[in-house]
C-alpha cells in the first residue's frame, strides 16, 4: 500500500536512504546529513510536480517511492524508490515486488501518467530484471558520474498504453 508521506516520516526515510546497501545503488552515495535531507524534504513538499509516498508492508512503513513530473512532457514521470533494507529482513524481495507493482498502479491510476521512467545503474541487474518483469523497456544507456566515476546508466520506461496491453506481469 502507498500513502502520502507526512512530516512524521521524514526521519525514518533518511534512515532508510542512508543504509549502506541503498547508498551503494544510488546516484548520491554519501551519507546524507539531516540538514541536507530536511532541505530536500521541504523542497519536495512545496513542489506540486513532485510527490513522496510511503510504502507500507504488513501495516508498517517499509519504503519510499518518489515521483517527479517536472519534465513529464519530455521524459514522462520519473520515479525512484528504496526500501527499509534492514527492517524488512527476509521480506525484502516480496516487499520490493509489491512496492514496484503499487508504484506502477499509482503512477497510471492516480497520477494519470502517460509514461513513467527511471534510471538504474547498469550493474544493478536485480532492479533491471524486476523492471523488465513489470513490463518496463530499456530505451537507452548513457554515462553519468557517480562520486566522480563514470557509471553506465540504463533508462527504462513503461507507457500507459503498454500497461493496458498487458505488458506488465
Amino acid at each position: 500500500m502507498l500513502r502520502d508521506a507526512t512530516d512524521s516520516d521524514r526521519d525514518i526515510v533518511l534512515t532508510w536512504r542512508n543504509h549502506p546497501e541503498v547508498r551503494k545503488v544510488s546516484f548520491t552515495t554519501h551519507e546524507i546529513r539531516p540538514a541536507e535531507h530536511a532541505a530536500w524534504w521541504a523542497a519536495v513538499a512545496q513542489d506540486s510536480e513532485r510527490k513522496v509516498l510511503i510504502f507500507e508492508w504488513r501495516g508498517k512503513p517499509a519504503g519510499v517511492v518518489s515521483f517527479d513530473a517536472r519534465n513529464a512532457a519530455e521524459e514522462g514521470v520519473v520515479w525512484g524508490f528504496y526500501l527499509d533494507n534492514e527492517g524488512l529482513g527476509r521480506d525484502l524481495l516480496p516487499a520490493w515486488v509489491q512496492l514496484e507493482s503499487d508504484a506502477v498502479a499509482y503512477a497510471f491510476d492516480v497520477l494519470q501518467a502517460d509514461l513513467i521512467g527511471g534510471e538504474t545503474l547498469a550493474w544493478n541487474t536485480p532492479v533491471l530484471q524486476l523492471h523488465k518483469r513489470m513490463g518496463f523497456t530499456e530505451t537507452r544507456r548513457y554515462e553519468r558520474e557517480v562520486d566522480g566515476v563514470p557509471q553506465e546508466v540504463v533508462w527504462t520506461e513503461l507507457s500507459a498504453a503498454d500497461r493496458k496491453k498487458g505488458k506488465t506481469k
